[in-house]
């Protein structure tokens, strides 16, 4: 895998991080109580389940650049 689609991935895992933390502290906050290391293990869980999907194929990086220059 090129260093693009590690990028790439790395880009996708962060932004689904952010999502997963964000919507984890606005449950709380309608519960009025914010579990901070739940939140923390959900957005985390979320960014390696992300990263995992990206395996399956980044639309953002097409396939003939998913190998290296050394891998082709």
């Amino acid at each position: 895998m090129s260093r693009r689609w590690w990028k790439a991935a790395a880009v996708r895992a962060i932004k689904t991080i952010a999502q997963a933390g964000i919507a984890a502290v606005g449950v709380a906050a309608v519960l009025q109580e914010v579990d901070w290391l739940y939140l923390a293990s959900a957005a985390i869980l979320a960014g390696i389940l992300s990263l995992l999907t990206s395996v399956a194929g980044l639309p953002e990086v097409k396939e003939d650049n998913y190998l290296s220059k050394e891998e082709k």
